[in-house]
């Protein structure tokens, strides 16, 4: 799967994703860009999933018409080591999510 991964994350985190192609934001050449455009551009270059730590995402963003799905890690902080304790959950979460579809890994 390619997933594309937002600023707001560490960039080692994609180290994580083992099977997948993981870049992150800046890596795609789409640092700063705002959300919705993000998404599109994502979009375009042919990744499947975002994900991010961004809990205000679900509420900005209306993926109903969109082939890319979105990934919500909630985690305490944007720290590693309180994001390692989710990577199974997100590489599970990976193997079922669909286009269009948010989901939400963590507490």
């Amino acid at each position: 799967m390619k997933i594309l991964i937002d600023e707001c994350m560490p960039r080692k985190f994609k180290g994580n994703l083992l099977g997948h192609d993981c870049l992150t934001v800046p890596e795609a050449g789409l640092a700063g860009i705002e959300n919705g455009q993000l998404l599109s551009l994502a979009e375009e270059r042919g990744f499947e999933v975002l994900l991010t730590i961004d809990k205000g995402f679900e509420y900005e963003q209306n993926l109903s018409d969109r082939s890319i799905a979105v990934m919500i890690v909630r985690a305490k902080s944007n720290r590693m080591r309180d994001l390692l304790p989710h990577v199974s959950s997100c590489l599970a979460a990976l193997r079922s999510i669909k286009s269009g579809e948010l989901v939400r890994v963590g507490h």
